[in-house]
């Protein structure tokens, strides 16, 4: 059985990696660009599972499937590859300030416990002792999830891609899906490339921004809207705090991120189109990013900027993140995209999801042309993600002063 994957950001190159444990598929990849350049490559890799307040449904649950995941993916793909994928397992902590509601954090605790995960809220005493870099008059405390986790999406991109082509999996980058000719009304026989004709059973569009002209030449578009996030690395030559305890640290939607030797990943903006999509990156934005990690952690003021990035998030358009199941029309056109923040996070979770849809129906759209009926079922994935919205756009500085 023949399946073709749309995409090699980090989710198309899970699925790849998890399709090719199955026997009897043959798993051909394209994109028009090499692996992990989109958003996967501009992604922080912050896993916020456990302390996200997801606490039901799909939405928990791919996360909770993730998390598990990663704990054995990570030496798995190091084993077979020979790659080391940075990967902080010293978990991640939240800063509590004035405004937020203790209760509802207390609240969150009781619920992961009762789901088997922990979290521990930290008094303002216990935060300063643990992590002495964070001084902030308004900051009272955090929440400390030790069970996430970060890691480097690139580098975790390319293990998947050589653990995949280990296993058979065939790569094409540099190729562009150029229409899709000879598509019934429920069934998409072959897609043309730039390379030629590609027939499969089963086709995958992980695509991020690129499955909107995707799935217009399907005539079946599904909206996917880009938002900007930028973020800096900066050296201050030393660890901060602790250097047998560094966490990721996030406040205020900013995170601050070890990347070992002294360097730290500070971001991300959100940044929305103004005018269709063109979003050119706001260097007051993230000039405010930096300023708000600074206020968390005061040592960053003396840090050198090394660089800067951006990338375009792929947000879905009027429905939730991300979008998952099947193309509508069609028995044999797989969505796995419109991951928006969470691409990395949730890239195990999407990758045994379709897994699951290609396995459990076998041929899929060949054996079921003509009975559109149980064909057209629709898995929509994971529900909620973060909440959107103008407010989004906006940045608050918390400042001492």
């Amino acid at each position: 059985m023949n399946v073709v994957i749309i995409g090699c950001g980090v989710v198309g190159a899970a699925i790849a990696y998890q399709l090719s444990q199955e026997k009897g598929l043959k798993i051909t990849v394209c994109d028009r660009q090499p692996p992990a350049q989109a958003s996967t490559g501009a992604a922080l890799g912050v896993l916020m599972g456990v302390i996200s307040q997801k606490i039901k449904g799909k939405a928990w649950q791919m996360r909770q499937t993730s998390i598990q995941r990663y704990e054995t993916l990570i030496p798995e793909l190091e084993a077979l590859t020979g790659r080391k994928i940075p990967f902080n397992r010293q978990g991640i902590l939240s800063l509590g300030l004035q405004e937020e509601n203790l209760a509802a954090w207390e609240k969150l605790v009781e619920i992961r416990h009762s789901q088997g995960w922990n979290l521990e809220i930290w008094d303002a005493a216990k935060l300063q002792n643990i992590c002495p870099q964070v001084a902030h008059k308004k900051i009272t405390g955090a929440v400390y999830s030790p069970q996430d986790r970060q890691l480097d999406p690139t580098a975790l991109t390319l293990a998947l891609v050589e653990a995949a082509q280990q296993n058979g999996v065939t790569f094409k980058f540099g190729v562009t899906v150029l229409d899709a000719p000879n598509s019934t009304s429920e069934f998409c026989h072959c897609l043309e490339t730039t390379e030629g004709k590609i027939a499969a059973d089963w086709f995958v569009i992980a695509a991020g921004l690129g499955s909107t002209p995707l799935t217009a030449k399907l005539n079946q578009i599904i909206d996917i809207r880009p938002v900007l996030g930028q973020a800096l690395q900066m050296r201050v030559g030393h660890l901060l705090g602790n250097p047998d305890f560094q966490p990721a640290i996030t406040g205020n939607d900013v995170h601050i991120v070890p990347v070992g030797g002294g360097d730290y990943w500070v971001g991300a903006t959100v940044e929305f189109p103004r005018n269709g999509d063109e979003i050119p990156p706001n260097q007051e934005l993230l000039e405010s990013v930096r300023k708000q990690a600074i206020a968390f952690c005061p040592e960053l003021a003396t840090a050198t900027i090394l660089r800067t990035w951006s990338g375009l998030r792929p947000r879905p358009e009027g429905r939730p993140a991300p979008v998952i199941g099947k193309l509508p029309g069609f028995s044999n056109v797989l969505l796995a995209t419109g991951h928006y923040r969470n691409g990395v996070l949730l890239a195990p979770a999407t990758a045994y999801a379709i897994r699951e849809m290609i396995i459990s129906q076998g041929m899929g759209g060949a054996e079921e042309q003509g009975s559109r009926g149980a064909g057209e079922q629709r898995s929509r994935g994971a529900e909620e993600q973060r909440s959107r919205g103008a407010g989004e756009q906006k940045r608050i500085i918390i400042s001492d002063k």
